[in-house]
Parts: structure tokens; sequence; C-alpha cells
């Protein structure tokens, strides 16, 4: 039952705003802290490919990959990165050894929640080896949950919280009255209103839109972030399983000789399966990997994308990025593309044939196309240099049928302008995640949300 007005309320569900609402129901247990998440309950989040019902995306009208309770890091692959160096911006605003602090105590809420206590060590081996051939490659200790394992323990922290704070699904917060810290809601049965003492922006990836929309008509000033474009590479997993089952992840980046561009290789999924992803109608590619061994394939995949930053006076790097993903859309006739690198570097299509005919047998059922037609001539030829150089250290990787899933984005919110993640301008009101531009991984989110809970706590909210 909504009330009027609560101590906090925290908008989206996300593993930020969890981890928020954990540390607040230990150290604050009589203050009333209410979750607004617009997307399913977790027990209710089924995609229909990922269950079997449905072949391609049905395009539903909540994404149950991307949207709901626990937010789109539930159907990640579950890595959990202990380090400061990358994941996300906090250590622009936080000591590098506060975040890791953090981060450490987030883990141990998700270990008490059922996940591994496994972990993944540097090699100075490997990174040597990377550069010897100009290969750059980014270290930490890793966690890998699993896909599956990972929703798991999703589950048995949302059921830990229920009951200690209010959690509200299907309720969509269509804006935030200001001044007076009043929330419009929309909730199955019509549109509501409470008020907050505190008021939390946790909307993730998904929710950024609405929140850097809320900022413009409210003159917050918002900085834009990078923008990564690329494919999903698909290939046999053996290619790869020197790197991976000493590290988990290679996180390897490659400045192209070209024209000196950075392009990324990153989220491995060992073993794993290419999976669509929808944003807002617009379909891009992610990848999974399961912990039950009943549930890996004979395929590794990986983001290869290259990084943009846009300069005045073009000032909408996401609106790009999706830009070039719903040409694969259009192309595709509403679907994702799916190439062959020895297609896409002799300038034909991969049709039906000849995807059949591919050593690498596809995890995911997409078109078969040409991504030339939809991704501009920089990125592609950034893409299939980086896979050059990557075939250097893992031989395989740029054989004729590597697959090429398109397109991938990674588009990372534009960030407020915040004291300790208050707001410019608007006392009680923080944002905080990957939906504000601070983070952009499960590690760095969660200790994000902690943070902000224990300076609420020490306010005595």
């Amino acid at each position: 039952m909504l009330k009027t007005h609560y101590d906090i309320v925290i908008i989206g569900g996300g593993i930020g705003g969890l981890m928020c609402a954990w540390r607040l129901a230990e150290k604050c247990p009589d203050a009333s802290v209410a979750i607004f998440e617009k997307g399913e309950d977790i027990n209710n989040r089924r995609c229909p490919i990922v269950s079997g019902q449905a072949k391609s995306c049905m395009r539903c009208k909540s994404c149950a990959i991307m949207e709901g309770l626990a937010g789109a890091g539930a159907f990640s692959d579950g890595k959990y990165i202990i380090s400061h160096e990358y994941g996300g911006w906090l250590p622009e605003f936080l000591p590098g050894q506060t975040v890791v602090d953090y981060i450490e105590q987030a883990d141990r809420i998700l270990v008490s929640c059922g996940a591994t206590t496994e972990r993944f060590q540097p090699d100075d081996a490997l990174k040597k080896l990377c550069l010897a051939h100009d290969l750059h490659m980014q270290q930490a200790v890793v966690k890998h949950l699993g896909t599956d394992a990972n929703l798991e323990t999703m589950r048995r922290m949302v059921d830990q919280l229920r009951g200690k704070c209010a959690i509200f699904t299907h309720a969509e917060v269509t804006d935030v009255q200001a001044d007076s810290r009043t929330l419009v809601v929309r909730l199955p049965d019509g549109e509501h209103t409470c008020t907050a003492e505190n008021i939390v922006f946790a909307v993730g990836r998904a929710g950024s839109g609405f929140f850097s929309a809320w900022c413009a008509r409210n003159h917050v000033e918002l900085h834009n972030n990078q923008v990564d474009v690329g494919v999903r590479v698909e290939l046999p997993a053996i290619v790869w399983e020197d790197f991976s089952k000493k590290i988990y992840e290679p996180k390897i980046w490659y400045r192209s000789k070209n024209y000196g561009d950075v392009t990324r290789m990153f989220c491995f999924n060992e073993r794993g399966q290419v999976v669509t992803e929808n944003t807002g109608g617009i379909l891009t590619v992610n990848g999974h990997a399961y912990r039950d061994p009943a549930k890996k394939t004979e395929n590794s995949n990986f983001a290869l994308l290259a990084t943009m930053r846009f300069t005045s006076p073009f000032r909408e790097p996401i609106a790009y990025a999706k830009h070039v993903a719903s040409l694969a859309n259009l192309i595709s006739g509403g679907s994702v593309l799916v190439q062959r690198l020895g297609d896409l570097e002799q300038g034909r299509r991969t049709d039906e044939k000849r995807l059949h005919d591919s050593t690498t047998r596809p995890t995911l059922r997409a078109v078969a196309g040409d991504l030339s037609l939809c991704m501009p001539k920089r990125q592609l030829d950034d893409i299939i240099e980086t896979l050059h150089a990557l075939d250097v250290i893992a031989p395989g990787t740029a054989n004729h049928d590597t697959l090429l899933y398109g397109v991938e984005c990674k588009y990372y919110s534009a960030r407020p302008e915040t004291e300790d993640f208050e707001l410019k301008g608007y006392s009680h009101i923080y944002a905080i995640g990957d939906g504000a531009g601070f983070t952009r991984s499960l590690a760095q989110a969660s200790a994000n949300g902690l943070y902000l809970a224990d300076k609420l706590a020490r306010g005595r909210i």
C-alpha cells in the first residue's frame, strides 16, 4: 500500500538501489524506505528467448533482460570486479581505497545471499605477452557469478529486503517535483503521488533517458560520457582458454595504427551465449555465461567496441549509438545482424548458406547480413584491425568463420552536477549508479549504493 510520505524513496530497483536499501535497513531500521521499479518483480522476469518460448526478440513491452527488479545486472553474466581501476568513474569522486572497501562490503552481502567466493587473480605473464604486441590488458581480481547463479543471488537479496522496505513493481515514476520533493508514480491502478524527505535516482541504463530529460527540465547541468559502438564476437572457446582459465576475463585495449582510435575487448563470456537486448525498442546484442555446466556452449564471446568521445557542438552521443543500432534493426527486418569476419573482409554479405557452412555455430538466431551497411567505416576498420592484433596472442581470433553480431553499444549516461552525489541546487535529491554516469559495473554500482546509504544514515535520514 502506497503511503503519502517516506523518509527515502529510491527510483529504480537495480543493484545500486538494492544495496542502498539494504544498508539503510541495517543502519536505520525505523526509517520508511520505498523502492519504485517500473519493470517486473524478479520472480516474474522471463525472457521468451531465454525460456525457449521464442527464437527471436518479441519486443515485449518491458524487456525482461533490461528492466525489472534487480536491474539489467540480474541477467548479466555476473562479473564482479574488485578494483577501482575500471568499471566506472567512482574514483573521480571518492578515494580509490574507499571504492575498493565498499566493493568488498557489497561482495560480502552478495556472498551472504549465495554468491560464489571463487576469485580469479591477475596474471603478469599474460599481461607481458600482450604488451609485447602493443596490446594493453587491464588487470583486477574478478569474480564470475554466472548468469544463472547471479539471478538466484539477486532473488535471495530481494527476498531478504521484502518486509524491511516497501518494494513496488510496475511502478513508473513519471515526474519528480523537486521543490516539494513530490513523486508522481504510475501504478497498475492509476496515477498516485507521494512525498519523500530524500529521493535517490538509481535508474540504471534503462532509465537514463528519463533521468536526463528530468535534469534538462530542472536545469541540472549534464556532462556527456563516452559512447562505445561495435560488435559481439563469437568463436570457439578453445581459442581464448589460455586466458579465460587463468583470469576469466581478458580485458584488452588496442590503439589502431590507422586512426589512433581505442578499441576495447571486454565483457568476455567463456562457453556462453550471445543474447538480444531491447532498450527502448532498439535491439542490440550482449553476452551471457552460466555456471551450470549443462548450460555451457562450445563457444566464447566478447564485446569489441570502438570508443568515441564527441566534442562541441554535438551533445547526443547516446542518440548516435542508438541510431547506428536502429540501422541494423532496419536492415535485418527488426532483428540483429550476424556476419562472418571473412565475408566482411571480402566485402560480401553473409547469407544463410554461408552462415550454415560456418565452422563456428551461432548461439543466437540472428539475421545473416552485412554490417558495413549499418556501421560507420571507421569503427569497422578499427574492429578488423584489432581482431588481427588479438589474433597474434590468441591464434584463431581472426579466422574466416569468426562471427560478428551487430550492433553492440555501451552508452554511458550523461553525468549530472553533484556535490557528494547530491544534485547541485537540490538538497536531499541524489543520483547514483550507471543511469547517472558514475558507474558501469555491478561492483561500482553496488559500492555507490552503499556509500550513499551510509551518508544518509550519518545524517539520520
